[in-house]
C-alpha cells in the first residue's frame, strides 16, 4: 500500500511538471484578487441601478477587449507598449494605465500577468535620466526616447500604485518582486516628482526650477494613490502631500470655481497661494481652465472618497455634481469637452475624457441616482475614440461598476 501511494504521488509530481512544461511563459495562475471584484464602496455611495451588475461586468470586459486589442502592443522580446497615437509613439501616462488595466482585469484576462509583466519590462528598459526607478516620459515609434528622458508624475504614480496592485494580486515570490519595486518606485517619486519644502506633486522630476518648481497639476491628485503609498512604505512625508493636496482643491475650489466646482488643468503658486495657470503656462490657451488634463479629476478624486471615506473635497464633488447637471439639463451627450471655471463652455463638442469621469463623481449620493444611471448608460453605448478617450472610459466604467479595489 506504501508503494501504491509513493507511485501515484510520483505520478502526480511528474503530471505538475508537465502540465508547467506546456503552460506559456508568464500566464498567471491564479489571481488572487480576479475580475470582478464588487468592491463594498464607501458608505452611502452608490452604484447604476438601470442595469445588472452582471450587465456592468460585461460591460467593462467588452471595453478591455476592446481597449486591448486597440492599444496593448507588443514591443520588444517580452515587453509591451501602450499605442497612443497613430505614429506609434507612447507615453508614460499611457504605459501608467495598460499596467493598471492588466491587473485589475487579471482572472478575466488569463494573459493579464504576462501582459503586466511585459509592460514593467519596458517600463525598466526606459528609466529617467534624473531617477532610473523613475519612467523616461516618451518614446517613438522605434521605443527611442524623444522629448527629453525625464518623468512625468502621472505616469509615475499610475506604474507604481500597479505595482503595489500586483503584489495583491499575484503576490511578489515570482520573476518579479512587485512589492520592492513599488517601494523603490514611490521612494522616487517622493525623491524627484514632490516638492519636499511645499509638498505639492511636481509635473515631473523635471520641474525643479522657476515657476514650474512650485506648480502643480490637479489630474495627478491621485488621493488613494498616494494613501497607498503611505500604508506601503510607511513614509510619514506623504500624510505632508495628502494633505497638502486637499488644501489646494478647496483653495482652488473657494477662491475660483464657487459655483463649479471645476478644477484647471494646472495649479501655480503666487505668493503663500495657489491659482490656476495663466494661458500659455505649458501646454496651451486653455492652462488655467477645465480641460482635457483636469477632465479626470472627478474620477481621480472620487475614487479616494469611494474607497476611504475622506470627505475633504466632498464640498468641491456635490458642488461639481451640481453644476453638471443643471448646465447639461441632466443629459450626458450635452457634457462640453472644456470649460471655463466659472462654467461656460470651451467648445460645442463631446469627448468620453469628460463625460465617463462625472459618472464617477455622481456615485457619492443618492440625489445623483438617475443622473449616474444616465451616464453609465451613455458611456457604456458610446461609439469608439481614441486611446485617451477609451482609457478615460474604461477607467471611469471599472469604477462606476464597483471593480475598482486599492492595496
Amino acid at each position: 500500500m506504501k508503494v501504491f501511494r509513493n507511485s501515484i504521488i510520483r505520478k502526480s509530481a511528474v503530471l505538475f511538471c508537465a502540465v508547467l512544461l506546456i503552460l506559456p511563459a508568464g500566464l498567471s495562475l491564479a489571481a488572487n484578487k480576479p475580475f470582478p471584484q464588487h468592491t463594498s464602496y464607501t458608505s452611502g455611495s452608490i452604484k447604476p441601478n438601470n442595469v445588472t451588475q452582471s450587465a456592468m461586468d460585461n460591460a467593462v470586459k467588452s471595453k478591455w477587449n476592446s481597449w486591448k486589442g486597440s492599444f496593448l502592443k507588443p514591443a520588444a522580446t517580452g515587453q509591451y507598449y501602450v499605442k497612443y497615437n497613430s505614429a506609434g509613439e507612447t507615453v508614460s501616462e499611457a504605459h501608467g494605465y495598460g499596467m493598471l488595466f492588466t491587473v485589475l482585469m487579471a482572472g478575466y484576462d488569463s494573459n493579464a500577468q504576462s501582459y503586466f509583466d511585459g509592460l514593467y519590462r519596458y517600463y525598466k528598459a526606459h528609466p529617467s535620466n534624473n531617477n532610473p526607478y523613475l519612467m523616461a516620459w516618451k518614446q517613438n515609434s522605434s521605443f527611442q526616447n524623444i522629448g527629453g528622458a525625464n518623468s512625468a508624475t502621472d505616469g509615475d504614480m499610475d506604474i507604481a500604485y500597479a505595482l503595489l496592485l500586483a503584489d495583491k494580486q499575484w503576490g511578489s515570490s515570482g520573476a518579479i518582486n512587485y512589492l520592492q519595486a513599488a517601494k523603490d518606485m514611490i521612494n522616487a517619486i517622493m525623491s524627484n516628482d514632490v516638492n519636499q519644502s511645499q509638498w505639492t506633486l511636481r509635473l515631473g522630476d523635471w520641474a525643479t526650477s522657476g515657476i514650474f518648481d512650485t506648480a502643480t497639476r490637479p489630474s495627478d491628485f491621485m488621493l488613494n494613490h498616494m494613501k497607498a503609498f503611505r500604508a506601503a512604505t510607511g513614509d510619514a512625508r506623504w500624510d505632508n502631500v495628502i494633505n497638502k493636496t486637499y488644501t489646494i482643491i478647496n483653495s482652488i475650489y473657494n477662491g475660483y470655481s464657487s459655483n463649479t466646482g471645476l478644477l484647471p488643468d494646472f495649479v501655480v503658486m503666487s505668493g503663500s497661494n495657489y491659482q490656476p495657470a495663466e494661458a500659455g503656462f505649458l501646454e496651451g490657451a486653455n492652462d488655467g481652465k477645465y480641460y482635457y488634463n483636469s477632465s479626470r479629476t472627478p474620477w481621480r478624486i472620487t475614487t479616494d472618497y469611494l474607497m476611504t471615506g475622506d470627505t475633504r473635497a466632498l464640498n468641491q464633488l456635490n458642488k461639481m455634481n451640481t453644476f453638471i447637471k443643471s448646465a447639461t439639463s441632466s443629459n450626458p451627450a450635452n457634457i462640453k469637452a472644456g470649460y471655463n471655471l466659472n462654467g461656460t463652455a470651451l467648445v460645442t463638442y463631446n469627448s468620453g475624457a469628460f463625460y465617463a469621469p462625472f459618472g464617477v463623481s455622481a456615485m457619492t449620493s443618492s440625489s445623483h441616482q438617475s443622473w449616474l444611471n444616465s451616464v453609465w448608460s451613455y458611456t457604456a453605448n458610446a461609439s469608439a475614440e481614441g486611446y485617451y478617450e477609451e482609457s478615460i472610459k474604461l477607467f471611469s466604467m471599472i469604477v462606476m461598476s464597483g471593480n475598482w479595489w486599492t492595496y
